[in-house]
């Protein structure tokens, strides 16, 4: 996986050029997305915010997910670096979450929390803009009650073509869907990863890679 993006396209549309202080939601459509998922999340921290990042994990979900290639989170190039805290419980990990959040020394908090309900959600929420932090659920399942600004469903899908070789793997894609949101209509996009700068943009404004219209109405999940 290529070094991930610091910050999307600017052309993009509004709900995926940035995220604001509060609390958003990511569902990986399958366990094999969780990776996209995290790429998603985490390429949205602009490069003009030099906090660190965060990540609350437990480890079940490290079993069952693998641990973050450190390396490639290093990438980021945070003065603060990024910070892992791996939990025992989902309890520990909602708790390190809010600390985090709330400490306002963090750009973005990541929590792999399948359980949170809507008190719990809440007060991620409450945390995040008390720190002016973003931050983000990383799930593998829809439909629970949330406080969650906007929710995602995220599925990786087959790299784009290699116009100068047409058997070596072209850029990484990845199908982001917006399923709610409290001020965007929800739509899908096709994002892609640059290779030179590893931004994420729009895979259907290149030329002869369309998928179809962007921003088409979804249906809520």
């Amino acid at each position: 996986m290529p070094p991930l993006s610091l910050e999307l396209d600017a052309a993009v549309p509004p709900p995926l050029t940035d995220l604001p202080a509060g609390l958003e939601e990511a569902c990986a459509t399958a366990p094999r997305d969780m990776a996209a998922t995290l790429a998603f999340a985490l390429a949205r921290v602009t490069a003009q915010d030099r906090r660190g990042v965060g990540l609350a994990l437990t480890r079940a979900w490290l079993n069952e997910h693998g641990r973050p290639y450190g390396p490639g989170l290093a990438r980021f190039g945070r003065d603060e670096g990024v910070l892992l805290v791996v939990c025992r419980t989902e309890v520990e990990a909602l708790w390190a979450m809010e600390q985090g959040l709330r400490s306002g020394g963090l750009s973005l908090m990541l929590g792999g929390i399948e359980g949170a309900d809507l008190t719990q959600t809440r007060r991620l929420d409450f945390a995040a803009r008390d720190g002016a932090s973003a931050g983000v659920l990383l799930r593998t399942r829809t439909g629970d009650l949330s406080a969650a600004r906007r929710r995602w469903r995220i599925a990786a899908e087959a790299s784009g073509g290699d116009p100068d070789d047409v058997r070596a793997p072209g850029p990484m894609r990845l199908m982001a869907e917006l399923t709610r949101s409290r001020g965007e209509r929800p739509g899908v996009w096709m994002l892609e990863m640059e290779d030179e700068t590893h931004r994420l943009r729009l895979a259907d404004r290149l030329a002869g890679h369309g998928h179809g219209p962007v921003g088409r109405t979804a249906r809520a999940a």
